[in-house]
Parts: C-alpha cells; structure tokens; sequence
C-alpha cells in the first residue's frame, strides 16, 4: 500500500523538491503552502505523516498543531523549522511532535529514516 505524506511548507522550492524525493521513494505526497491549507488537507484526508514548517502564512505551525489536537487527528508529525531555540522546539514536543528538524541542519542521512519509521 502506497503511504500519503503531506508537506505543510511555505516555501514552494522547498516543497516541491521534498515533494519530488518522497515520489520517487514511492510516497504519495500533499503540498500545502500554509497552515490554513494544512488544516484543509488534513481533513479532507488524513496522511500517514506530516512534515510540517512552524513559519508559515495565514496559520502557522503551531495553530495546525493545535488542530491536530481539538480534532483529535491521529497523525504523526515530523517539525523543520528554521527556528532553533530550545523554546520553539520545546513547545513543539509538548504538542505531541515526534521529531524537530533544523532546516539548515537537515541531513538527507538522517531525514529519510525519520520519515520512513512512520511510513511503515
């Protein structure tokens, strides 16, 4: 069975190119630009995994994050931020994240295993 990631990322270069590697690992792959966008993806059909931006348009993060909760939504979510600090990370993982990634830290090494231990 194909698993379904959704990307909630606003930066479109960034996306699309995550988007293009989980396609050619055989990952049906959502893109949406804002949090907003996020919300609506996600109830309209829950994934497998979100990867999930805490900077983003219209909702941030962190408002999908809460989301998640209100409507109870079994999902696991994978953060990369550009934000590093321990506060952001901290609420991050009180909100039920199951990793933080560092954008400018992300090594492709260590993603895809992250990624793949939800997709099993």
């Amino acid at each position: 069975m194909i698993k379904h990631v959704l990307i909630a990322e606003d930066d479109a270069i960034l996306a699309d190119m995550m988007g293009k590697i989980l396609s050619k690992k055989n990952v049906r792959v959502t893109i949406a630009y804002n949090g907003q966008e996020a919300i609506d993806a996600l109830e309209k059909e829950l994934p497998d995994l979100l990867l999930l931006d805490v900077l983003m348009p219209v909702l941030d993060g962190h408002a999908v994050l809460d989301a998640i909760q209100k409507k109870k939504m079994d999902c696991p979510v994978i953060v990369m931020s550009n934000l590093s600090d321990k506060m952001t990370k901290n609420k991050c993982r009180q909100m039920h994240v199951q990793d933080y990634f560092v954008k400018n830290d992300i090594d492709d090494e260590e993603l895809w295993p992250a990624i793949q231990k939800y997709l099993r």
